[in-house]
């Protein structure tokens, strides 16, 4: 294709061979659907036109007519600000809309109106791309690198069911995946700690395309980024080519061809280009890449193509007809014979038939929590991450879906499975999965995983839940059940000191919308807070545990576990039914509560013992099931969790005592780490009398 210059005599698009007026087509399309919502990114789609449409027209096997097509190539746009290079194909491919019920999917998902509402209110086509909200969009993108963590994960699921569920001369499962990414990709750590787990597990199903424009919102990348990309990826195990003009499609044709004939090992495909090719006074500069053009650019771009100046949202005639005949025709063909397999599959395999329909679902087995243990009283105890690691093996045993591991710590967060071999390079099929310490790349790979229909969780210390945050996030705006296991949740960790003892992320965790965090205060609730956590469906979850053992509570003194389902419950009560103080502790604290309400007993004072595992479930109850837990009549209350005090004051009321921690810890053994912040039953029983005297000073 020549590139042309400004004062290029304009033609009809009609005169131009149809693979170039498809790729205008795209960048058109893009470039008004900016300019009109006067926001976006613009420079990107119109530089990366003729690598999409190559990958889409020539390569991906998708079928538009059945985009959840479980052995669909993926595609991950990484650099989500260029969305709209997404959209704009979305669009011209005729990918259908799912049907929200599992019918056949009915019209477009993304139609001619929808690019024209792009960035606004309630649109399918928002500024950064989100899963759930537009069909076609494999995950929900814009923070940079978090695309790339998340296509690991996609990768790592293709190769672990195609060792699942294929069988000689019936492939289920041989997708690829595609990510488009940038140099913010490439500075990003995720992306890094993921492309090294991925070259080390030779995931020769991914290929990774760096748009090298080298322009980043500041400028130019010589500003802060200097490195060689392609040795960095050597290093990593990865296959790398270069493609020198991303305008050369045959060149990028030749390249996806040899990702393709090398099975063996991940692929880096470096492309060339300039941000907003086409935009001739902004052409290679930031502004271009972060804002629309102005209509007096975009008309030069226009005359630039060889397009009508004044033509918007125009989509010439034979442009959807060619896409249909290419992507349409052999992603169709595709999906019918990976059909037949599929009924091949279900004759000769019953029982991994019921196996694959589960994925599809993604349901739960008929039994998975016949094996969940029950605990008997012990003083003693048995530490939350134990009985966690025990409720696991129990659902592995009866989940074949269930799988996961730890950041390089599974000995300390007790979460391997038992028998259930270690995933490595050439042995997908193990149970096991070993992150290594790359906690951030850990929680994008689980949600890759879970996009893929795997029901996978990630487990690491709480207090580096800070490195995951961005992962955890993304899975709750994604509304997909991630689990992610936090263990050494408090300073009862002890001497591993403030460095290792979490404070504030009990608190950053509870901010995140959707999220449901738990944090069960014995072995009996930890296994009903895994049995809550394997029914969500539209939730991620965070199960917080216990280093140091806690006592096992007798269940017929005090109430049934099961009520952790509901967020928060009366474990034990004032013998009237109306107490005058209310306490209320998670986790490891719950113990020491219930000590301070015996002692309250005794004095005869009448207290309520709460356990609160989850403040997310609790709110999700109805106000007369609150009120029979924390009734606003009862004033006098206190709080116990060994993290921050902020929220608090939502359930003990703004004259509530709040015993938390104001400080990072300190390492000491743990029961003196404890007793110098405070978290003692003493402690508890005079900040509970302390609350009845203010409430009858008051009343006075």
């Amino acid at each position: 294709m020549s590139r042309g210059t400004a004062t290029k005599p304009q033609v009809s698009p009609f005169e131009l061979n149809i693979d170039d007026v498809c790729i205008n087509t795209i960048r058109t399309l893009s470039m008004d659907a900016v300019q009109k919502a006067n926001s976006g990114h613009p420079g990107t789609p119109m530089a990366l036109a003729p690598l999409v449409y190559t990958l889409w027209q020539r390569f991906l096997r998708f079928d538009p007519d059945n985009p959840g097509w479980p052995n669909r190539d993926r595609f991950v746009l990484s650099n989500g600000h260029a969305s709209m290079l997404l959209y704009s194909i979305l669009h011209l491919a005729g990918v259908k809309e799912r049907d929200a019920k599992g019918g056949r999917p009915n019209g477009l998902a993304v139609t001619l109106e929808d690019i024209k509402a792009f960035r606004q209110l309630d649109s399918k086509c928002p500024g950064h791309p989100e899963y759930g909200r537009t069909t076609g969009v494999e995950a929900t993108t814009g923070p940079l690198g978090q695309g790339c963590g998340m296509s690991v994960g996609m990768s790592l699921a293709g190769k672990w069911l195609a060792k699942k569920f294929n069988k000689p001369g019936l492939t289920l499962f041989d997708y690829d995946v595609f990510t488009v990414c940038s140099d913010g990709d490439m500075m990003e750590g995720v992306a890094s700690e993921a492309a090294s787990l991925a070259g080390h597990l030779m995931l020769g199903n991914l290929c990774w395309i760096y748009d090298n424009n080298r322009v980043t919102i500041e400028g130019h990348t010589d500003l802060a980024f200097s490195e060689n990309v392609g040795a960095r990826f050597l290093s990593y195990g990865w296959n790398v080519d270069r493609v020198g003009d991303v305008n050369d499609t045959e060149r990028l044709a030749e390249a996806l061809t040899k990702f393709r004939n090398t099975p063996d090992v991940p692929s880096l495909i470096i492309v060339d280009s300039h941000i907003g090719y086409g935009a001739p006074h902004k052409h290679d500069t930031s502004a271009a890449h972060g804002e629309p053009l102005g209509e007096e650019e975009v008309r030069l771009a226009k005359r630039n193509y060889g397009w009508p100046e004044d033509a918007t949202f125009l989509v010439p005639d034979g442009v959807t007809k060619h896409f249909r005949e290419g992507i349409g025709a052999r992603g169709k063909q595709a999906w019918q014979a990976w059909n037949k397999f599929l009924k091949d599959f279900r004759s000769k395999y019953s029982g991994l038939s019921a196996e694959f329909d589960l994925l599809e679902s993604k349901g739960l087995p008929q039994g998975w929590d016949a094996a969940l243990p029950s605990f008997p009283a012990d003083a003693k105890g048995i530490a939350t991450r134990a009985s966690g690691g025990k409720a696991l093996n129990a659902i592995a045993s009866h989940d074949p879906l269930f799988i996961g591991g730890a950041a390089d710590l599974a000995p300390s967060t007790k979460t391997h499975i038992e028998g259930g071999g270690d995933v490595e390079a050439n042995n997908y099929g193990a149970r096991n999965l070993h992150f290594g310490i790359r906690e951030h790349a850990m929680g994008a790979i689980v949600n890759g995983l879970v996009l893929s229909g795997v029901r996978a969780y990630g487990a690491t210390f709480l207090n580096f839940s800070d490195y995951m945050k961005a992962s955890i996030r993304l899975s709750a705006l994604m509304e997909i059940p991630a689990i992610f296991v936090f263990t050494h949740d408090s300073i009862g960790l002890g001497e591993d000191g403030p460095t290792h003892q979490p404070i504030e992320q009990l608190l950053a965790l509870r901010g995140t919308p959707g999220l449901v965090t738990l944090r069960p205060a014995d072995a009996n609730e930890t296994v009903e807070a895994w049995r809550v956590t394997m029914q969500l469906k539209k939730h991620p979850a965070c199960i917080a545990l216990s280093r140091q053992p806690l006592p096992t509570f007798d269940r017929k003194k005090y109430a049934p576990a099961t009520g952790v389902a509901r967020g928060a419950y009366v474990m034990a009560d004032a013998k009237q039914g109306t107490p005058a103080v209310i306490l209320i502790g998670t986790g490891s604290e719950v113990s020491i509560c219930a000590e301070a309400f015996e002692e309250l007993k005794r004095k005869g004072v009448a207290a309520r013992l709460v356990s609160m595992p989850s403040w997310e479930l609790f709110e999700e109850q109805d106000a007369a099931y609150r009120e029979s837990v924390l009734p606003k009549s009862v004033k006098a209350r206190v709080s116990l969790e060994a993290g921050s005090v902020i929220g608090w004051d939502r359930y003990v009321g703004a004259d509530g005592a709040r015993i938390g921690m104001h400080t990072f810890g300190a390492s000491a053994p743990v029961k003196d780490a404890m007793r110098k912040f405070g978290f003692t039953a003493e402690n508890v029983v005079a900040a509970a009398e302390q609350q009845l005297a203010l409430i009858e000073g008051s009343a006075k």
